[in-house]
């Protein structure tokens, strides 16, 4: 559910996983609240264009999950990266996210190394997970 969010580039969708006094940090921003989360994203997809994102689980225990990720998007002049991530989750009681913390480094690449091609929106059910794409 978390992919799907992401992938839906909407960032008040985004924002109602979180708890209305999350803390983020993600990459040298530190967010605080939804409202906040909601800027940062919007800043975010303004300039990542075409972002389409996998993440899989890593570990869990108890209110704590971590994952993995990847994702593709170009600048506004047509060069594209591969964003590789690693996020630490915290959930407060009622399920919501009150604390994020990514890692996360950018890597260039021509536009024929692309491994994420569907349409924007939802990863289908039958495209490849990050294992299967051995990133």
């Amino acid at each position: 559910m978390a992919e799907d969010g992401w992938n839906s580039r909407d960032p008040v969708r985004v924002s109602l996983a979180y708890t209305p006094d999350s803390v983020w940090r993600n990459r040298a921003e530190f967010p605080r609240g939804r409202e906040q989360i909601v800027e940062f994203l919007t800043r975010k997809w303004q300039k990542e264009l075409e972002y389409r994102l996998i993440k899989e689980l890593w570990a869990f225990d108890g209110n704590r999950i971590a994952v993995r990720f990847a994702y593709e998007w170009h600048d506004a002049d047509g060069n594209w990266f591969r964003s590789y991530g690693n996020e630490n989750w915290e959930f407060d009681s009622n399920g919501l996210m009150q604390k994020r913390y990514a890692s996360i480094n950018d890597l260039a690449i021509n536009e024929s190394e692309r491994k994420f091609h569907w349409p924007q929106g939802r990863r289908p059910d039958d495209h490849p997970s990050l294992s299967e794409l051995n990133l």
